[in-house]
């Protein structure tokens, strides 16, 4: 942990137990501000705090509900009281219904998930806002996806909520653009994680066959493009949504081309998967 350009800051991650942000919670303790951790899970975190302390940073994990407001309010409220300020939040909870038709699903479900990612930003946000604030300003990243950008079949709970932290974060960057304060969001296309993991090999060759780069992304990807816009260098970027995947949201990529009277060769992403395959 030689290079650490954020030592002296606070980091705060809610939806930390696993995955993106896990990752990125790690990535904010090894650029060596001191991490607090919120989720639900809190054996999870603590886990992941201890991970953090074990490789010599500091971290303190906070059970909390991001659709609550006394939770997250507390949650904030113990960043401050534990170290002084907050400098920068990584909004990732994330929650709703498993795929389905719209008219199938469930509206508790369909709540369920406008509440975690819509209810749960804005409330971050909100109670992040006002600690940074009092030392002089911060950065928030929010995470969304690009299916928050362009839809996808079978997932309308998620992609209306992704829509919605999108549209929340130009917001906040246009009301705070002038006192200090950054927002952003990344949208990550398909990347590497315990769902595609627990997936299995199949579901990850076409996930990446998906992208123009025709690969999965990784959560360290992820978590090094938070950590940037979060970072001094990123310090004239505010309200811009960042895609993390691989080329989808650039367009279509035909990957064999036509040649009339000729038979289609596999394209690289076919390729690729057949070679695994």
């Amino acid at each position: 942990m030689t290079d650490q350009p954020m030592q002296g800051r606070v980091a705060l991650v809610a939806g930390a137990s696993r995955g993106i942000g896990a990752v990125t919670a790690q990535a904010f303790a090894a650029a060596g501000a001191s991490v607090v951790l919120g989720s639900r899970d809190i054996g999870a975190l603590e886990s992941v705090a201890n991970d953090i302390e074990a490789g010599g940073g500091r971290a303190m994990a906070v059970q909390a509900d991001v659709t609550d407001v006394d939770s997250m309010q507390a949650l904030v409220g113990q960043a401050v009281t534990a170290y002084g300020r907050l400098d920068y939040a990584f909004n990732n909870a994330a929650g709703g219904p498993m795929p389905a038709p719209l008219a199938d699903l469930d509206p508790a479900e369909f709540d369920l998930g406008i509440a975690t990612h819509i209810r749960g930003t804005f409330l971050g946000m909100k109670f992040q806002i006002g600690a940074m604030l009092a030392t002089g300003g911060g950065a928030i990243v929010n995470m969304a996806s690009v299916a928050g950008v362009n839809g996808t079949a079978n997932l309308a709970a998620y992609v209306a909520g992704k829509a919605g932290i999108i549209g929340l974060t130009k917001v906040a960057a246009l009301d705070y653009a002038d006192q200090g304060i950054r927002v952003n969001v990344v949208a990550p296309g398909p990347i590497l994680t315990h769902h595609l993991q627990a997936a299995g090999p199949r579901a990850q060759r076409l996930a990446g066959m998906s992208t123009p780069m025709a690969r999965t992304g990784t959560a360290g990807e992820v978590a090094r493009a938070v950590l940037w816009l979060c970072s001094d260098q990123s310090s004239f970027i505010t309200g811009a949504v960042i895609p993390i995947d691989g080329g989808q949201l650039a367009g279509t990529i035909h990957l064999r081309r036509l040649v009339p009277g000729q038979p289609m060769d596999p394209g690289p992403g076919e390729m690729a998967a057949q070679t695994q395959a």
